[in-house]
Order: structure tokens, then C-alpha cells, then sequence
């Protein structure tokens, strides 16, 4: 019964926990769309920035461009991924739409640069955290996805090659200098989904490579208290065939603000180590950091 009651509350505080990521995703994207790209008729890209360019052109209220251009992409993520996912990100549309269309923020600059910037910098904020709480505000990664599997080309090949049409059409219907100012902003804001996402503690992944393997190891472990996996392996190069050739891979994982740091300890040990590092943008259950011993 108490097992239970503690999954339950668990289950409560992830969903709650959610739903804030989500709220404060719609209104951080709202400010950045009212307060500086739409009085000043920048766009983005995506299906956000379909829906400021036909609001440019026809006037039609770009609430109503959001939620029109969203749903098919909203129907293809139930198919896709899935119902919850779906009813979640229609919520945060809807929402995005209401707080759009119903509240009026203040037009921060006229100045343009500082508008790309800004504008994507708030715009990126919202559809990052909207994402951590497991949607999108943006329809154009479900399309993405979708073409992905009918197609050669990965999912950031689709949405650059969507963008640059968004971009072209953008040039002949605002200009070169506002289509090129709206690239910044996409700019802006796809670096900002990235921090937001992954953050201060994006991880590397270090393969480690050393005849003082042990060594190596236990520096790791007790020196900078991370977790490490160890690879059995064998040696391909070497002129003598008699050496032994078994040898011991070191793996860990850290963030890249600790990469100098394991990169200084296994020079102490052994200066001529392989090291070879990877962006890893997730991790998930496992010892990343060792707990402290008492």
C-alpha cells in the first residue's frame, strides 16, 4: 500500500513538474512572438514561422495560424509517437494560441538586431521547455521525424532543407534584409532549444586507451568521482607479435566543463594515452557521478 502511495506521488510530481515546463514554455514563447517579432514582422522557422509569414501576408491572427498549421502535425504525432505525446502538445498549442490572441505584452525594441536576438533567444526559450515537459510547440520536428523514416535523409537534413524554403519565400515576400535578420532569429533560437535541453551539463563521452588502464581508473573514480565502464580489448599496433595484446578500455562519461579535468589526470599517468571524445546529448539511469563514500 505504501509502495503504491510513493509511485503515485512520484507519478504526481513528474506530471505537475511537466505541466510547469509547459506553462512556462507557451508564455516565454508568447513574449517573444509579441514582443518582438511579430510588431516588427521577423519570422522563424518551422511551422511558427509558416504562421508569422502568412499573418504578414493575409493578416489573419497568428493564433489561428498556429493552431491551423499545427494540427496535421499534431494527428501525424499520435500516429508517430503517441496519443499522450499528441494530447500534450495540442494543449500546449491551444495554450499558445490563447495567450497570443488574449493577452497583450509590451513591444520591447524596434531595433532589429537586438529583435532577431532577443526575439529568438525568448521564442527558443519557450519551445525548449515546452519539449522538456514532453511536447512541441512546433510541428515541424513531428514532420521531420515522419519523412525520416520514408526517406535517406536524417532529421536534421529535413527540417534545414524545410527552413531554407521558408527562408527563399521569406526573401521575395519581406525582403532580403528582414529574411536575413528572420535567420538570425531561427539562428537565435535553435541555439536556445539546445541549452535548454541539454544545458549547462551536456555530456562527453571519453574513451580511454592506456597500458596503465588501473591506474587511469581509479584516478577517475576517487579523484574526480565519476563512474567508469571498462572494455576488454586488444591491441592492433605493434611490432612485436609476442607482446600481449589484451588490454583494458576505459569509458566514462562527464560533462564538458570536466573534459580539461580528465584530459589533466590522465596526462599525469600516462602522457601517451588515446583519448578519443563524443557529444552525448541524453543519459539515462546508471552511476554518472559516484556517490560519496562515507
Amino acid at each position: 500500500m505504501k509502495s503504491r502511495r510513493t509511485k503515485y506521488i512520484l507519478s504526481f510530481r513528474q506530471k505537475l513538474g511537466k505541466a510547469l515546463f509547459v506553462i512556462a514554455g507557451v508564455f516565454l514563447a508568447a513574449f517573444g512572438l509579441k514582443g518582438f517579432l511579430v510588431p516588427n514582422g521577423f519570422i522563424d522557422g518551422g511551422v511558427t514561422g509558416i504562421s508569422l509569414l502568412v499573418n504578414h501576408t493575409t493578416n489573419i491572427p497568428v493564433s489561428i495560424c498556429l493552431l491551423v498549421f499545427n494540427a496535421p502535425f499534431i494527428y501525424m504525432g499520435a500516429k508517430q509517437i503517441g496519443r499522450s505525446f499528441a494530447l500534450y502538445t495540442l494543449a500546449a498549442v491551444s495554450g499558445l494560441a490563447l495567450v497570443i490572441f488574449f493577452l497583450d505584452f509590451p513591444i520591447i525594441t524596434n531595433d532589429k538586431l537586438l529583435t532577431a536576438i532577443f526575439g529568438g533567444f525568448f521564442l527558443g526559450a519557450g519551445i525548449g521547455m515546452a519539449m522538456r515537459g514532453g511536447c512541441v510547440l512546433d510541428g515541424t520536428e513531428i514532420m521531420a521525424v515522419y519523412i525520416n523514416r520514408k526517406s535517406v535523409f536524417s532529421i536534421g537534413d529535413i527540417i534545414l532543407i524545410i527552413n531554407v524554403v521558408i527562408f527563399i519565400i521569406a526573401a521575395f515576400i519581406l525582403g532580403i534584409e528582414a529574411a536575413l535578420y528572420s535567420i538570425l532569429t531561427y539562428l537565435a533560437a535553435s541555439k536556445t532549444v539546445d541549452f535548454i535541453i541539454q544545458g549547462i551539463e551536456e555530456y562527453t563521452g571519453v574513451t580511454i586507451i592506456s597500458s596503465k588502464s588501473k591506474e587511469i581508473r581509479e584516478a577517475i573514480i576517487y579523484n574526480l568521482g565519476r563512474g567508469v565502464t571498462i572494455y576488454k580489448g586488444e591491441r592492433g599496433f605493434g611490432g612485436n607479435v609476442h607482446a600481449d595484446k589484451d588490454i583494458d578500455i576505459v569509458f566514462t562519461v562527464v560533462t564538458r566543463l570536466e573534459v580539461t579535468k580528465v584530459k589533466e589526470v590522465v596526462a599525469v599517468i600516462d602522457r601517451k594515452a588515446f583519448m578519443v571524445m563524443n557529444v552525448i546529448t541524453e543519459t539515462n539511469g546508471g552511476i554518472i557521478k559516484r556517490r560519496p563514500l562515507h
